[in-house]
């Protein structure tokens, strides 16, 4: 039982950088969308960079860049997984109460994966890990 102890100690802050990135990635495109039309989709077609979507769009893309480096993890996992509580009740809620039905089920899930970034931190392979490991007196 030992040796899988050592290997899950080994893996795990490895694991947290894993699910990071690619979490990161998949909520940048969200943002690819509603900025850039890319992916295109009708959903977001013709949007004014100076409205909510927006907004939305720019914290989606930038937020979603900085959770991909590892940078300022913790502060930008809470502004993200604040601005995903919001764009549930704001745009899915009042459809019905079950995120299944009213189509919610990626915002729930990405405010509550963003704000367990916000206590995890952004694992062994971000960039503030390098950060702290080059301000450590040890080094």
């Amino acid at each position: 039982m030992e040796a899988r102890s050592g290997f899950f100690a080994f893996w795990q802050p490895r694991a947290l950088s894993v699910l990071r990135v690619v979490v990161a990635l998949l909520f940048m495109e969200h943002g690819s969308m509603k900025l850039l039309g890319y992916p295109p989709s009708a959903m977001f077609s013709g949007l004014h960079l100076f409205s909510l979507l927006g907004l939305a769009g720019v914290i989606e893309l930038f937020g979603g860049g900085l959770i991909l480096l590892g940078l300022l993890t913790r502060p930008v996992a809470f502004i993200l997984s604040g601005e995903m509580a919001a764009a549930y009740f704001m745009v899915h809620a009042p459809a019905g109460f079950f995120p299944a039905l009213n189509h919610g089920e990626a915002a729930v899930f990405y405010c509550f994966v963003f704000l367990y970034f916000f206590f995890a931190g952004g694992g062994e392979w971000s960039a503030d890990e390098i950060l702290m490991a080059s301000r450590r007196p040890d080094r």
